[in-house]
């Protein structure tokens, strides 16, 4: 009799990801080496906000506008670094944060309340992460076509629901989030809406099986789908998972501006990209960090700060994060191919 042969069997829970070091105590040093060089570059960067303009940088209300701004990126860069970390990348966070904000907007001024933005802008985020891993997935497109074809669509769909035009909120319980009446404890709600994101993300990423087969799919593909990895059904997961991330900072966009416009999001790709590369998530994927790529967008952020302070054009800013940027991969690719 012919004996048909046995699906392979998911082995992630007992074989540790490709590429990961067999040393675990390895693994801790080098990551407390990045989070602790990443903590005393942000300790710079507050020394030097500090010196160059004390009164405004060091003020409470400028301290927790930097927070409440790294919040809406933050997010986004959450969901972007188990993207990165899979091997893959998603040029359309901001269009999708942009659509999302201007259509949950839109449904604001229909008096659908509170729950009704909230659901519109994590529905269209979803769906257009789904139409994203549906392509790169099971479509076969590279992520970067998918990817950037959805930025186009996502930006031509918000300037076509908009027009050009600012919608504004009128909703009472969207707009006090944003006022400083409703802090807890001098904590803006989205501060908290970014640490509870910040952590599930971390727990997913490093304490279950849906993170160990991430990183096995970015470090090699072919060797985590034999090792019984369904590895398309995993990427469409991780890019629901990103457009998921894209429609709370929609909403998180809403609570802070009390409006949708189509330019919301303006290279959030290039910053949540930043963010988790500086981070100490590979490009090429393999490895990911959250804790790491939280620190990176607060760097990010008072950079932005300190240069917004400072009378600085924003054409700076971003030569300022294309270096940076730069500087990252290279030390990425120095560190691992001395390793």
């Amino acid at each position: 009799m012919t004996q048909h042969a046995s699906p392979p069997r998911d082995n992630t829970d007992k074989v540790p990801p490709v590429g990961q070091p067999p040393s675990w105590r390895g693994l801790f040093a080098r990551a407390d080496v990045r989070t602790l060089s990443l903590l005393g570059v942000l300790a710079a960067l507050i020394l030097i906000g500090g010196i160059t303009k004390p009164d405004e940088f060091l003020d409470t209300r400028n301290l927790q506008l930097v927070l409440t701004q790294a919040s809406v990126i933050g997010v986004v860069t959450v969901g972007m670094t188990f993207v990165i970390t899979s091997g893959g990348i998603d040029l359309s966070v901001g269009a999708i944060v942009a659509l999302a904000s201007v259509w949950a907007t839109t449904v604001a001024t229909q008096d659908y309340g509170f729950a009704g933005v909230l659901f519109t802008a994590v529905i269209v985020g979803v769906g257009c992460g789904l139409v994203n891993g549906l392509l790169i997935a099971y479509g076969g497109m590279v992520p970067f076509i998918a990817t950037l074809a959805m930025l186009a669509s996502a930006r031509g769909l918000a300037l076509q629901i908009t027009d050009g035009k600012t919608q504004i909120v009128t909703i009472g319980s969207i707009l006090d989030l944003g006022e400083r009446d409703a802090y807890v404890l001098g904590v803006p709600p989205l501060v908290i809406v970014f640490a509870v994101v910040t952590i599930i993300g971390w727990l997913i990423l490093n304490r279950t099986t849906f993170g160990r087969r991430t990183v096995a799919v970015g470090g090699n593909a072919e060797a985590a789908r034999l090792a019984g990895i369904d590895v398309r059904r995993q990427r469409l997961y991780l890019y629901l998972l990103s457009g998921l991330c894209c429609g709370i900072a929609a909403f998180l966009l809403i609570i802070l501006s009390g409006s949708g416009q189509n330019t919301n999001g303006n290279l959030y790709e290039l910053d949540a990209i930043a963010a988790a590369i500086i981070g100490g998530t590979l490009l090429s994927g393999g490895r990911g960090t959250i804790t790491g790529s939280v620190l990176g967008v607060l760097i990010f952020t008072t950079i932005t700060n300190i240069f917004a302070l400072n009378n600085l054009q924003s054409d700076v800013q971003q030569i300022a994060k294309g270096a940076i940027i730069v500087a990252a991969v290279l030390v990425q690719r120095r560190t691992a191919s001395s390793t």
